[in-house]
């Protein structure tokens, strides 16, 4: 077994990391995992998300770095609302507010205070390569625009919300075209994490192969 893994789980503060695209099963993957390793759970894209509501909320124009850069410093990520940071205007807003490198750093700095002293599973798009990238495991989550864009449609369905599926798809390219070019902490794979595709797959397929890897750290 790797020391750093007996290190880790000694300590309490084994990371697993997990990254990929908006859709492709991250945070529902990521909670699942967790409930059944008995870690923690941080969803960090409700993170930026909250910041976003909240810049919302109090009519902070997003072209305002400075001001939306003090709206997080003085956000109370304990109080995230789950149903208001998964509207739509929330969704097609945070891309520019997690852009802003002054807004990352506050984030960053909140999840890393977040994760102390615990054992957690994190997803989001920065995790492994810029959060925890000394994370014992890392997962980069992946599936097809039309894939996600489906799963997309279907969430909204089930909130009573009716979007075509082409403009969700749309609205998905661009969300990875501005997550993977932006200068501050861009989207990508890090060489030691582990690609799963999950076009096709059940949610209980992918958390069943990242059991299965994480189980072979116990026996390398």
């Amino acid at each position: 077994m790797p020391l750093n893994y007996f290190a880790a789980i000694i300590s309490g503060s084994m990371k697993i990391a997990i990254d990929g695209p908006a859709g492709s099963g991250k945070s529902t993957i990521a909670r699942i995992l967790a409930q059944k390793l008995g870690f923690r759970h941080i969803d960090t894209g409700a993170y930026y998300r909250w910041v976003t509501c909240r810049a919302l909320d109090s009519g902070v124009p997003l072209t305002e770095a400075e001001a939306i850069i003090q709206t997080a410093e003085h956000t109370d990520f304990s109080r995230i609302d789950e149903a208001r940071i998964r509207t739509q205007e929330v969704s097609a807003s945070v891309s520019a507010v997690s852009a802003i490198p002054g807004v990352r750093r506050c984030v960053v700095a909140q999840q890393r205070q977040a994760a102390a002293q615990n054992n957690i599973v994190m997803e989001g798009r920065d995790i492994g390569s810029v959060v925890f990238p000394d994370a014992e495991l890392k997962i980069f989550l992946t599936a097809s625009v039309e894939e996600r864009a489906r799963r997309r449609q279907a969430e909204l369905a089930a909130r009573g919300e009716t979007v075509e599926l082409a403009k969700i798809q749309a609205k998905i390219a661009e969300r990875d075209r501005q997550d993977s070019t932006r200068q501050a902490s861009p989207l990508r794979k890090t060489p030691d994490a582990v690609e799963i595709d999950t076009s096709g797959l059940t949610i209980e397929q992918v958390v069943d192969k990242i059991m299965a890897i994480y189980n072979e750290m116990k026996v390398v």
